[in-house]
Protein backbone atom coordinates (compact mmCIF):
# COMPACT_ATOMS: atom_id res chain seq x y z
CA UNK A 1 0.00 0.00 0.00
CA UNK A 2 1.30 3.50 -0.77
CA UNK A 3 1.77 6.25 1.77
CA UNK A 4 -0.69 9.12 2.09
CA UNK A 5 0.04 12.57 3.46
CA UNK A 6 -2.41 13.40 6.26
CA UNK A 7 -2.81 16.24 8.73
CA UNK A 8 -4.16 16.08 12.27
CA UNK A 9 -5.21 18.95 14.54
CA UNK A 10 -4.47 18.71 18.27
CA UNK A 11 -6.50 20.47 20.96
CA UNK A 12 -6.74 20.27 24.76
CA UNK A 13 -7.71 22.46 27.68
CA UNK A 14 -7.62 20.02 30.62
CA UNK A 15 -4.68 18.53 32.47
CA UNK A 16 -1.04 18.94 31.51
CA UNK A 17 -1.66 19.92 27.90
CA UNK A 18 1.98 20.00 26.84
CA UNK A 19 2.76 16.58 28.29
CA UNK A 20 -0.43 15.21 26.68
CA UNK A 21 0.53 16.60 23.25
CA UNK A 22 4.06 15.21 23.50
CA UNK A 23 2.76 11.78 24.47
CA UNK A 24 0.18 11.83 21.67
CA UNK A 25 2.89 12.61 19.10
CA UNK A 26 5.04 9.75 20.42
CA UNK A 27 2.09 7.35 20.30
CA UNK A 28 1.22 8.43 16.76
CA UNK A 29 4.81 8.01 15.63
CA UNK A 30 4.90 4.49 17.17
CA UNK A 31 1.69 3.43 15.45
CA UNK A 32 2.34 0.85 12.73
CA UNK A 33 1.90 2.47 9.33
CA UNK A 34 2.21 6.05 10.65
CA UNK A 35 5.18 8.42 10.69
CA UNK A 36 5.08 11.97 12.10
CA UNK A 37 6.84 14.22 9.59
CA UNK A 38 6.28 17.77 10.85
CA UNK A 39 4.82 19.65 13.80
CA UNK A 40 3.46 23.17 13.98
CA UNK A 41 4.21 25.68 16.66
CA UNK A 42 2.18 25.33 19.83
CA UNK A 43 -0.62 27.87 20.26
CA UNK A 44 -2.77 28.94 23.17
CA UNK A 45 -6.27 29.86 22.11
CA UNK A 46 -9.49 31.10 23.61
CA UNK A 47 -12.31 28.52 23.75
CA UNK A 48 -14.75 28.70 20.85
CA UNK A 49 -18.33 27.57 21.40
CA UNK A 50 -19.36 25.18 24.11
CA UNK A 51 -20.09 25.98 27.73
CA UNK A 52 -18.76 29.17 29.25
CA UNK A 53 -15.94 29.32 31.78
CA UNK A 54 -13.60 26.95 29.94
CA UNK A 55 -9.85 27.25 30.30
CA UNK A 56 -7.76 28.25 27.25
CA UNK A 57 -6.82 25.54 24.78
CA UNK A 58 -3.49 24.46 23.44
CA UNK A 59 -3.68 23.81 19.70
CA UNK A 60 -1.20 22.42 17.19
CA UNK A 61 -1.10 20.43 13.95
CA UNK A 62 1.04 17.55 12.75
CA UNK A 63 1.77 16.13 9.34
CA UNK A 64 1.78 12.37 8.95
CA UNK A 65 2.74 9.88 6.30
CA UNK A 66 0.49 6.88 6.67
CA UNK A 67 -0.28 3.56 5.11
CA UNK A 68 -3.48 3.28 7.16
CA UNK A 69 -6.90 3.77 5.65
CA UNK A 70 -8.74 6.89 6.84
CA UNK A 71 -10.93 4.76 9.11
CA UNK A 72 -7.94 2.91 10.59
CA UNK A 73 -6.18 6.23 11.19
CA UNK A 74 -9.32 7.54 12.93
CA UNK A 75 -9.31 4.41 15.10
CA UNK A 76 -5.67 5.08 16.05
CA UNK A 77 -6.45 8.72 16.87
CA UNK A 78 -9.41 7.73 19.03
CA UNK A 79 -7.30 5.12 20.87
CA UNK A 80 -4.77 7.84 21.71
CA UNK A 81 -7.59 10.13 22.91
CA UNK A 82 -8.95 7.31 25.07
CA UNK A 83 -5.49 6.72 26.57
CA UNK A 84 -5.74 10.33 27.79
CA UNK A 85 -9.24 9.83 29.27
CA UNK A 86 -11.04 11.77 26.53
CA UNK A 87 -14.76 11.83 27.21
CA UNK A 88 -17.48 13.12 24.89
CA UNK A 89 -20.24 14.35 27.19
CA UNK A 90 -20.73 18.01 26.18
CA UNK A 91 -20.49 19.33 22.61
CA UNK A 92 -17.43 21.58 22.32
CA UNK A 93 -16.82 21.08 26.02
CA UNK A 94 -13.52 20.86 27.85
CA UNK A 95 -11.27 17.98 26.87
CA UNK A 96 -8.02 16.31 27.77
CA UNK A 97 -7.21 15.66 24.10
CA UNK A 98 -8.93 16.17 20.78
CA UNK A 99 -7.35 14.75 17.62
CA UNK A 100 -9.11 15.71 14.38
CA UNK A 101 -8.21 14.29 10.98
CA UNK A 102 -8.14 17.38 8.75
CA UNK A 103 -6.86 16.13 5.38
CA UNK A 104 -6.10 12.66 4.08
CA UNK A 105 -4.31 13.22 0.78
CA UNK A 106 -6.81 14.79 -1.59
CA UNK A 107 -9.63 12.56 -0.39
CA UNK A 108 -13.18 13.86 -0.04
CA UNK A 109 -15.43 11.52 1.93
CA UNK A 110 -18.45 11.65 4.19
CA UNK A 111 -19.68 8.75 6.27
CA UNK A 112 -21.68 8.72 9.51
CA UNK A 113 -18.37 8.32 11.34
CA UNK A 114 -15.88 10.43 9.38
CA UNK A 115 -15.89 13.49 7.12
CA UNK A 116 -12.72 14.47 5.23
CA UNK A 117 -11.71 17.23 4.95
CA UNK A 118 -12.77 18.16 8.45
CA UNK A 119 -16.04 20.07 7.94
CA UNK A 120 -15.40 22.92 10.41
CA UNK A 121 -11.71 23.62 9.81
CA UNK A 122 -12.29 26.39 7.25
CA UNK A 123 -13.93 28.59 9.92
CA UNK A 124 -11.42 27.93 12.70
CA UNK A 125 -8.33 30.08 13.03
CA UNK A 126 -7.13 27.82 15.87
CA UNK A 127 -6.97 24.97 13.31
CA UNK A 128 -5.77 26.85 10.22
CA UNK A 129 -3.01 28.86 11.96
CA UNK A 130 -1.09 25.76 13.16
CA UNK A 131 -1.80 23.96 9.88
CA UNK A 132 -0.38 26.92 7.94
CA UNK A 133 2.88 26.55 9.90
CA UNK A 134 3.55 23.16 8.33
CA UNK A 135 1.47 23.14 5.14
CA UNK A 136 0.54 26.61 3.88
CA UNK A 137 0.32 25.30 0.31
CA UNK A 138 -1.80 22.24 1.10
CA UNK A 139 -4.98 22.42 -0.95
CA UNK A 140 -8.44 21.86 0.46
CA UNK A 141 -9.92 19.45 -2.09
CA UNK A 142 -13.44 20.81 -1.50
CA UNK A 143 -12.73 24.51 -2.13
CA UNK A 144 -9.51 24.29 -4.15
CA UNK A 145 -8.01 26.90 -1.80
CA UNK A 146 -4.67 26.60 -0.06
CA UNK A 147 -4.49 26.56 3.72
CA UNK A 148 -2.75 29.96 3.58
CA UNK A 149 -5.62 31.41 1.53
CA UNK A 150 -8.26 29.91 3.82
CA UNK A 151 -6.48 31.45 6.82
CA UNK A 152 -6.14 34.85 5.12
CA UNK A 153 -9.87 34.86 4.31
CA UNK A 154 -10.93 34.58 7.97
CA UNK A 155 -12.21 37.72 9.70
CA UNK A 156 -9.60 39.44 11.84
CA UNK A 157 -11.80 39.85 14.94
CA UNK A 158 -10.41 36.69 16.57
CA UNK A 159 -6.75 37.03 15.55
CA UNK A 160 -5.65 37.96 19.08
CA UNK A 161 -7.24 34.76 20.41
CA UNK A 162 -4.61 32.52 18.74
CA UNK A 163 -1.15 33.14 20.26
CA UNK A 164 2.00 31.15 19.49
CA UNK A 165 3.65 30.05 22.74
CA UNK A 166 6.32 27.60 21.60
CA UNK A 167 8.16 26.93 18.37
CA UNK A 168 9.61 23.57 19.41
CA UNK A 169 7.48 21.54 21.80
CA UNK A 170 8.46 18.01 20.90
Amino acid sequence: MSETRAFVAFGANLGNRLRTFRDAVRRLDRTDGVAVCAMSRLYETAPVGGPGGQEPYYNAAVELRTELTPEALLDALQEIEAAHQRTRTVAWGPRTLDLDLLFYGGLIMETPRLTIPHPMMRQRRFVLRPLADIAPGAVDPVTGQTVANLLAALPLHDIEDVVAISKDWR
